[in-house]
């Protein structure tokens, strides 16, 4: 997040934890420095990883600011490429 901290750019996180306790622990133990929503928070319709149809955790998207999906899967590092090519244009 440092080196993209004056891009316009915003990274997300949906977690599968039971409890929003466990998702806080979670955070604190990693140090995850991004915003993080609940997958399937009390008095939710639907999960997000249903709407976005997510199959397996992590997955990973990247999309442009028309919201349009670039990259979807679990590589870290591809995700990480990807992103940076539309930052630079």
């Amino acid at each position: 997040m440092e080196e993209w901290q004056d891009e316009p750019f915003a990274l997300i996180g949906v977690n599968s934890d039971k409890t929003v306790e466990r998702a806080q622990q979670a955070v604190a133990n990693s140090d995850l420095n991004w915003r993080s929503f609940q997958n399937a928070p009390a008095g939710a319709e639907r999960a997000i990883s249903t709407v976005w149809g997510v199959r397996g955790w992590p997955t990973i998207f990247v999309l442009d600011r028309e919201m349009k999906i670039h990259y979807r899967g679990n590589d870290g590092a591809a995700a990480t490429r990807v992103a940076r090519g539309l930052l630079d244009g």
